[in-house]
């Protein structure tokens, strides 16, 4: 291979990936990160990395001339975009090709020819691609889009031009919310893509996603690399993908695979790329091209038995392809979830901050695991979510479902909310299970997912005794609130595992007091409830009650592992305390408590009655209301971006507009009250100033 030396112009996940291929390849690799990644496992793993910039992408990995900068001073001969960022610039592209560094990626004049989605389409229906019937057109006023989107008929779906992942899409089934979609899409093309054009498509309600993943070399030959799903999505991106595809008749997948190398044919087309197209009804439409390595590319690989990254850097490299069509026949199934720092409960709201627990399961030949996190990184607020993904494999679809359930429930992660245990749970539903999910599996199932439910009555008190037990420990571990190990029953005697006694007696943690009953009263903070739990210590443990219900419990202590007797029932629990937070394990599901000092008045509760707080810290994009409106419950109040998504601040109850407190263009901390509201009633009754 001619490439020596590699500069990879990503982050997190797929700069990890690059990094392993790159270096299995013998290639030395060149990692670049900004302000908020000097520390990140991408730079660690490298052979060398320089710095971009600030964190803000604009100036560290969306700076075309920050990267050939670096690029040139550490003499890189190829830079890999990975995807996102820079990866589907077509002036990025051209770029590199005059300061002699070569793009590992298509040539610059197919990106552009799929950059504008509108203009895609159109050469797609020229080439006999079937296309959804939609306004691709250069009259771009909002009074023209709004006039055809009426033309079309509701639903429809709005998109950037320019965009991918999902960014600025928006669907629309009422008249009266046309006018605002059109307005947020355009926002979102304009800070996002630096394209305001939209486009707009007849909605289906229903359809599947599915893509081809195309492979093209310098030499003119093309091959498709079969199929996969992506129907399982939140906000338009993909959050479970597998391959191949099922429930596809044969003569339906043979005119998919024709139709994506007609589309990488009509743009002369090399490197690895991806056709996406809906399906419904044993019918398809092209949707777009996605220029670049998807980040499913993992399920084809497994089974094909390929490496995409070798591929795309093999071609980059001028070398042929070896092998023809016949030559990849997928083997088994593979099915992959996008372990992603977020909070489903709160409408997949991404999460940022330390991670104090990251333990991946270990991999084996049926799961595999591409990482672009370790404990004790930092998850920045300033991209994206993705921390890692988890693909398990076996001989059919319901082994693959298996390997991947199990790969979840030996993940722990603590610091963020995960998606993990809604990913289990989804898996698990026989809607995915037992059937070929469509775009609408969130819609029709997310809110029996979301999580939610009280903890049970038994967590609750494993919970409590950790509490009653190691507070003496909390308070000798320094700033950092970690536990000591120990390994002891909490319940028993008292004593350590050698028999000396663990702790003085004015420390005792048992609930003596003088003749009275040895009963102890805390109160914990779970899922945005409080628990008041009394604790009354008996002769072989406790009897614990709370909320009506009543356990008696022993837990013994191992490291990061609890043995537990809850009411006659034995089993093992992994947990992680810190300070005042502790994390309990079952399954993939993570439960979070927190002790709450009933004495101290600014113990966390959330926001005062009526108002509205930020989840994390952004900027405010637009306010959709003004003081003294009347709005309804769930209108939407403010628009937040953070993490390169835009949120909706909604009202969680009808009232009034009480006060406005930023403008946008604003930057907002996390927890800062954005908006307050009034009950009707109240302001109805309050006294008017004279």
């Amino acid at each position: 291979m001619m490439l020596r030396r590699l500069l990879i112009a990503n982050r997190g996940e797929i700069a990890c990936r690059v990094i392993a291929t790159a270096r299995r390849l013998g290639l030395h690799t060149i990692a670049v990160y900004s302000d908020a990644d000097a520390g990140a496992r991408h730079v660690r793993l490298a052979d060398e990395a320089w710095r971009l910039g600030p964190a803000p992408a604009r100036d560290s990995y969306l700076s075309s001339e920050r990267i050939l900068a670096v690029a040139a001073a550490a003499h890189a001969d190829a830079i890999h975009p990975g995807y996102g960022f820079l990866a589907e610039s077509a002036a990025f592209a051209s770029a590199c090709a005059a300061a002699g560094v070569i793009f590992v990626g298509p040539p610059a004049a197919a990106i552009a020819a799929m950059g504008s989605k509108s203009a895609a389409k159109e050469a797609m229906r020229r080439a006999g691609v079937p296309v959804l019937p939609g306004y691709h057109g250069a009259e771009q006023s909002l009074e023209r889009l709004q006039q055809e989107a009426r033309r079309l008929g509701l639903p429809v779906i709005i998109k950037p031009c320019g965009g991918g992942g999902g960014k600025g899409m928006h669907i629309v089934g009422r008249e009266q919310d046309l006018a605002a979609a059109l307005a947020g899409a355009r926002r979102v093309a304009e800070s996002a893509f630096a394209d305001p054009a939209l486009l707009i498509e007849r909605y289906l309600p229903a359809p599947r996603h599915v893509e081809v993943q195309v492979l093209c070399d310098t030499h003119g030959r093309s091959l498709h690399l079969h199929s996969r799903d992506c129907s399982v999505q939140r906000r338009h991106q993909k959050l479970i993908e597998e391959a191949p595809a099922p429930g596809i008749a044969a003569g339906v997948r043979e005119r998919l695979h024709r139709a994506a190398l007609a589309v990488a044919a009509a743009v002369g087309y090399e490197s690895t790329g991806t056709v996406e197209f809906l399906l419904a009804d044993g019918e398809f439409w092209f949707m777009e091209m996605n220029t670049r390595l998807q980040v499913e590319h993992g399920v084809t690989e497994q089974i094909l038995g390929l490496d995409l990254v070798e591929w795309q850097l093999r071609i980059a490299a001028g070398e042929p392809l070896p092998f023809d069509q016949d030559a990849l026949v997928p083997r088994g199934h593979a099915i992959e979830a996008r372990v992603c720092a977020e909070d489903p409960a709160q409408d997949f709201a991404p999460c940022a901050g330390r991670l104090r627990v990251l333990r991946w399961p270990a991999a084996a030949p049926d799961l595999r695991i591409d990482s672009g996190f370790d404990r004790g990184d930092e998850v920045p607020l300033h991209y994206d979510s993705l921390l890692g993904k988890l693909i398990g494999t076996g001989a059919d679809r319901p082994a693959a479902i298996g390997a991947l359930l199990r790969g979840l429930e030996a993940l722990r992660i603590a610091g963020v909310a995960t998606n993990a245990g809604w990913l289990a749970d989804a898996l698990a539903l026989p809607a995915f299970a037992g059937g070929t999910p469509t775009t609408r599996f969130l819609a029709d199932y997310g809110a029996a997912l979301a999580g939610g439910t009280p903890p049970a009555a038994e967590d609750l008190a494993v919970a409590a005794l950790v509490f009653i037990d190691d507070e003496d420990d909390a308070g000798d571990a320094g700033e950092s609130g970690e536990p000591t190990d120990a390994a002891d029953a909490i319940g028993g005697d008292g004593h350590g595992g050698d028999g000396a006694p663990r702790r003085s007696p004015w420390k005792r943690r048992d609930g003596f007091r003088i003749n009275l009953p040895p009963l102890q009263t805390l109160s914990l903070c779970a899922g945005g409830r409080s628990h008041s739990i009394e604790a009354l210590r008996e002769a072989h443990g406790w009897r614990l009650r709370m909320d009506d219900r009543q356990v008696l419990c022993t837990i013994k202590r191992a490291g990061d592992r609890l043995q537990v007797q809850a009411n006659g029932v034995q089993y093992g629990i992994d947990w992680h305390r810190s300070g005042d937070r502790l994390w309990l394990w079952r399954g993939a599901r993570c439960l979070e408590f927190e002790r709450v000092d009933p004495r101290r008045p600014a113990a966390r509760s959330g926001a005062h009655e009526g108002e509205l707080v930020a989840l994390l810290p952004g900027t405010i994009v637009a306010l959709a209301v003004a003081v003294g409106e009347r709005v309804a419950a769930g209108a939407t109040l403010v628009v937040l971006e953070a993490m390169k998504m835009e949120h909706a601040v909604r009202a969680p109850r009808a009232g009034i507009v009480k006060r406005l407190n930023f403008a946008p263009g604003e930057r907002v901390a996390e927890g800062a009250v954005l908006a307050e509201l009034e009950e009707e009633a109240a302001a109805d009754g309050a006294a008017v100033p004279e």
